[in-house]
């Protein structure tokens, strides 16, 4: 991956307010996708009639003087000059960054051949005998700005995912006034005190207390709680939460910046900012050559000039040809190159890689810790276990008579039910029991699916040893009642996915760590990490407590991939070395992660780890292939090799960056035939 000018993952204000969040950076990373895009076509269109006027590639080409004309040199150094200053820019920049860090790269490298190709042939055209190199400075920033360009496109994502965040609050409020009255209102309008009305099927508004009301609300998404939680008077409720069936009248606590999604929005900043800059391949191989490049220019203009008493103006055509060719045109494109195959590749089989580096430090991975809820699981009620008390009353019977009742119902756990069932018989006189459950006549009888609190209330005994088995493996277990006598009992657990199992076995055989956090009660968890086989699990866990969970398993020394799918789990991606998203899971969830699994399978991730691995073996390959030529061509450019008239000139680098080229996309094409 290229470095790219500061602030790979740039900070995000967050304005107090608690409808939107203004991302100003999100607008700056845009522009800055936008202006290395301009610099590369107006810098590629000034390329074109630079090569045709460079004296070196119009001999290289064998066209004597057929381009020549008064005056030439002087528009070749004008649209050369425009090139360096214009596309050169960003690198100009950078260079006085990275040496302001102390931490030479990419940056520098670029900067210092451009400059010493523009600086010499300026001096060329001015009067001084040698060669013109503004053919190789306009080559050299077309094609470090086109990976920029490429680059930057996916620093976007980051910015991206605190906006997503704040679309999860509503834009009105239906605030309560003190005649009794509704007035609809914009969220920053909202105090602490203030008391909104919440209707069936709506987001809550604000972090509060119910003072009127009795409903389930699913918090799924913000705290992981797979099962929506049932709320009454006195509950406290969090702003962006689904209100069930019931209405509520909400007071409201915390607004703006105090709440509850505020607090997780900057968790995901922080975590942004905090990640590892780690410097990756090309970097470390740049800072490698820019030491070669300045070393062996000092040394080639001191060994003519001092040794062998050579002119100046030879000695310094030398050194400007050894420190131009230290920088390798293909460089620029050696990572990038292998990883927009493999990002191909990956894009093929659902696997849709945002953050380069990420993706190149996936091989690195000792860890993964997934996410349960719509991950693991798949994020649904599905009937586990059927129990029958009545003689005579088989379990397909049994839970017809539930789906018959429960057809009428959008609770999830009628849902799950429901779906077990082919063709649930009618129903007739359906009314809801709040936070009990539901009843209905099926075939004559009345037909009751509560639950074990309903049971309590009425003095109703369901007495089967089986029953609690169930309900220590963390299952949700309802009752038939049939005609006042409980028929039998029906259990419903989130549905592990059938591919969960083997991606953890594999995962295993790879030798890392597999891990499970989610918001979930502990007896969940603790049911889901035997079915699945996992090594450890961490339970009830809450957004900020997660990514302090993710931290935790770093501190031990190890390099952590977190895959999640909800709001809940954003800070933990944006933690961990690896953040991977389940597509279908949210927008903020996807635009948090590095890379995203679009088929929701976690076996995918098994598959994202071995192209990581693949593709790193291709990248070293690559950058031995865009060195390599260097490494033979910098002493001879230098000159080791004069005594016996071998001197390396501009025209065959030329002919050798051809060839570099020509073999580094043919490395990769057979990379990509393989992979395939």
């Amino acid at each position: 991956m290229l470095s790219h000018p500061p602030h790979h993952r740039h900070s995000t204000s967050k304005q107090d307010h608690s409808a939107h969040h203004h991302l100003p950076h999100t607008h700056h990373h845009a522009h800055m996708v936008e202006d290395f895009r301009r610099r590369f076509w107006i810098s590629l269109a000034l390329t074109v009639p630079i090569l045709a006027l460079s004296p070196m590639i119009q001999a290289f080409l064998g066209l004597g003087e057929a381009l020549r004309f008064p005056g030439d040199l002087w528009v070749l150094w004008a649209l050369s000059s425009a090139v360096f200053f214009y596309g050169g820019w960003p690198f100009l920049k950078g260079i006085a960054e990275e040496l302001r860090q102390r931490n030479p790269g990419m940056m520098t490298l670029i900067a210092i051949a451009i400059s010493v190709a523009y600086l010499y042939s300026s001096a060329v055209v001015f009067g001084l005998a040698g060669k013109i190199f503004f053919w190789e400075l306009a080559t050299l920033i077309d094609v470090m700005l086109l990976g920029h360009w490429i680059e930057m496109r996916s620093v976007l994502g980051a910015s991206r995912a605190l906006e997503e965040l704040a679309r999860l609050m509503p834009t009105e409020a239906h605030r309560v006034m003190p005649d009794g009255s509704i007035q609809d209102v914009p969220l920053d309008q909202l105090q602490p005190g203030d008391r909104v009305l919440v209707r069936p099927g709506e987001k809550i508004p604000a972090d509060g207390v119910i003072v009127e009301g009795h409903t389930t609300v699913n918090e799924a998404l913000l705290t992981g709680e797979s099962a929506p939680v049932e709320k009454k008077v006195g509950d406290t409720v969090i702003g962006g939460a689904i209100n069930g069936e019931g209405s509520l009248t909400v007071e409201v606590q915390k607004t703006g910046t105090e709440s509850y999604l505020s607090q997780v929005i900057e968790l995901v900043r922080q975590a942004q900012e905090t990640k590892s800059r780690t410097q990756d391949l090309a970097n470390r191989a740049a800072r490698l050559l820019t030491v070669v490049a300045l070393g062996g220019g000092a040394l080639t203009l001191a060994v003519w000039t001092l040794v062998m008493g050579q002119p100046f103006d030879f000695a310094l055509e030398r050194m400007v040809t050894v420190m131009v060719i230290a920088c390798p045109h293909a460089l620029g494109l050696a990572v990038p190159l292998v990883v927009a195959v493999s990002t191909a590749l990956s894009a093929q089989h659902g696997l849709l890689i945002r953050d380069r580096t990420a993706f190149e430090n996936a091989r690195n991975l000792q860890a993964v810790i997934f996410d349960k809820t719509g991950t693991l699981t798949e994020g649904r009620f599905g009937v586990t276990d059927t129990l029958v008390f009545q003689d005579g009353l088989s379990e397909e019977e049994l839970l017809k008579l539930a789906a018959a009742v429960e057809q009428h119902s959008e609770h999830p756990i009628a849902r799950g039910i429901v779906e077990a069932v082919a063709h649930p018989p009618a129903a007739e006189d359906f009314e809801a029991i709040p936070g009990k459950g539901a009843r209905a006549r099926v075939n004559g009888e009345e037909v009751r699916v509560v639950s074990p609190g309903y049971l309590r209330e009425h003095g109703l005994e369901a007495r089967d040893e089986r029953i609690d088995r169930l309900a220590e493996q963390g299952k949700t277990v309802v009752f038939v009642v049939r005609d006042g006598r409980v028929a039998g009992a029906i259990a419903l657990a989130d549905v592990i996915r059938p591919e969960s199992k083997e991606a953890v076995r594999q995962l295993k055989a790879m030798g890392l760590q597999v891990m499970m956090l989610t918001g979930d009660n502990r007896r969940v968890a603790a049911w889901v990490a035997r079915e699945i086989g996992l090594d450890d699990y961490f339970a009830e866990v809450l957004p900020d407590q997660k990514a302090a969970k993710v931290r935790e398993v770093q501190q031990r020394g190890l390099r952590v991939a977190m895959v999640g799918d909800g709001i809940n789990d954003a800070p933990a991606l944006a933690q961990a070395d690896v953040g991977i998203a389940i597509g279908a899971g949210t927008d903020v969830a996807i635009e948090t992660a590095d890379i995203v699994l679009v088929r929701n399978d976690p076996r995918d991730v098994v598959s994202i780890l071995r192209l990581s691995r693949a593709t790193y073996r291709k990248m070293v390959q690559n950058l031995w292939w865009a060195a390599g030529y260097n490494i033979v061509a910098i002493p001879l450019a230098a000159g080791v090799l004069y005594k016996l008239g071998l001197l390396l000139g501009p025209a065959v680098g030329a002919m050798l960056m051809c060839i570099e080229y020509r073999d580094l996309f043919a490395i990769n094409a057979r990379f990509l035939q393989v992979r395939s």
